[in-house]
């Protein structure tokens, strides 16, 4: 209450937020220049929490995969809301300085995945490659490759990592059914932990966790978890405007089970020693991971029982995407029920901290029932809607209202300022409309 907390707008939390970049695109656009000039050294590490006042800062910790990653394809979000070809401009080749910076520590190997000991949201490092955060690392290729085109660069390297690595993550990283992690600690340049003394990215071991070390690998992974941010960087992907960077069907596939698995209505008997009070007695939620067929390690990443909002409304977003509208409609009322001013506030979803930036993912709930999406670039309106018929809000560089969808023939009506709509695609095909 008394103290702020998570300080420097850390780069893997505010990839969760979709609000700013559409509400106050200009104000975001200022976050990628923190992140890729005063944040970013010349070798392309980046620190993920920014300094203030903004200045260059000491690069003594690990950079976050999945909030450099991520940086990466919000640099091209950033450039189809605004429709800036100046800006990107001037941002490409820093953006290209951190691709190439990721690819050297995280896949040295070339093999299209995130293997290397790799520090995330989660506030430890994962060994070997997993979903979720190579999930992240194809968007970011798919958005540096994007970018190149509009440079007329052919940048065939990036085109073939990612193909290798789609076909690795739907492989050998899909179970059937989920993504998972495969724990790997052997192979790497980062020294095997087991043979490096007892000191490892994770610190010092104690004589119990290194027993443990050696019988199930590092601590603080998932394994063959369903993790709720599984397929995360698939969705900040459509989120930013990009393709699916995996196998449609198998993201579908991973979403529905981790709302089978996950998503809890009574959360009594659920042991959470960590920080319950974001779900607990009889309320429900969506836990951040599960081990429905076994495997849970004795000593998981430390957050794996507890319930964040930012999570849940990403999960849901990308659940209605995916045409799976009265899931994710599940999982946001077990949320919001949580929030209903009784037991907290409803604007005020905390995390680590109050109001805490994770939960404006909320904002992608927005596309997700529509398809909304205006690319100033192009100057082309997208709708997909899952909903039938609707009203829905607009905001863009230029101006704000509403966008309906009547018997599918969509309308605009601009409530301040303008925006220039050339075409509009509707379930992928162009279609006739009237602008006010």
């Amino acid at each position: 209450d008394n103290n702020g907390c998570c300080h420097g707008s850390c780069t893997h939390v505010w990839n969760y937020a979709q609000a700013i970049p559409h509400l106050f695109p200009a104000l975001e656009r200022s976050l990628r220049h923190t992140e890729f000039c005063e944040n970013q050294n010349r070798e392309g590490h980046q620190t993920f929490r920014a300094a203030l006042p903004i200045r260059p800062v000491n690069h003594e910790f690990y950079a976050a995969a999945d909030g450099q990653l991520g940086g990466i394809m919000k640099v091209y979000r950033e450039w189809r809301i605004s429709g800036d070809n100046e800006w990107l401009k001037k941002m490409y080749p820093m953006v290209k300085m951190s691709m190439d910076y990721c690819i050297k520590t995280w896949d040295p190997q070339n093999k299209g995945v995130v293997e290397e000991p790799h520090h995330n949201t989660y506030d430890i490092e994962f060994w070997g490659p997993d979903g979720m955060c190579t999930s992240f690392y194809l968007g970011a290729l798919q958005a540096l490759v994007q970018m190149g085109k509009f440079f007329k660069q052919q940048l065939k390297v990036y085109q073939s990592l990612y193909e290798k690595g789609k076909k690795y993550c739907e492989t050998e990283l899909y179970d059937g059914e989920f993504f998972i992690q495969k724990i790997t600690v052997d192979g790497l340049n980062a020294p095997n932990p087991v043979a490096a003394s007892q000191k490892s990215y994770g610190g010092e071991y104690s004589d119990e966790a290194r027993k443990l070390l050696e019988k199930e690998g590092p601590k603080y992974q998932y394994g063959k978890g369903c993790l709720s941010d599984g397929v995360l960087g698939a969705w900040i992907a459509r989120m930013c405007g990009l393709e699916d960077p995996l196998d449609r069907e198998k993201i579908k596939s991973h979403l529905v089970a981790v709302h089978k698995y996950n998503l809890k209505k009574d959360l009594s008997d659920h042991v959470n020693p960590q920080r319950p009070s974001f779900a607990m007695g009889n309320e429900g939620g969506l836990l951040l991971c599960s081990w429905p067929k076994g495997g849970k390690l004795s000593l998981p990443f430390v957050y794996s029982n507890e319930v964040w909002t930012g999570i849940e409304y990403q999960v849901a977003s990308h659940l209605m995407l995916m045409g799976k509208v009265e899931e994710g409609l599940e999982v946001v009322r077990a949320c919001r029920d949580r929030y209903d001013g009784k037991a907290r506030n409803p604007f005020n979803e905390y995390e680590c901290g109050h109001w805490y930036a994770r939960a404006l993912s909320s904002y992608g709930l927005i596309q997700g029932l529509t398809g909304l999406r205006y690319d100033a670039v192009d100057k082309t309106l997208y709708i997909d809607s899952k909903i039938g018929d609707f009203t829905s809000f607009l905001a863009t560089e230029s101006g704000y209202g509403t966008v309906s969808l009547n018997q599918g023939r969509p309308s605009v009506k601009m409530s301040s300022g303008t925006v220039a709509i050339d075409k509009v695609m509707v379930s992928g095909k162009v279609a006739p409309f009237t602008k006010s």
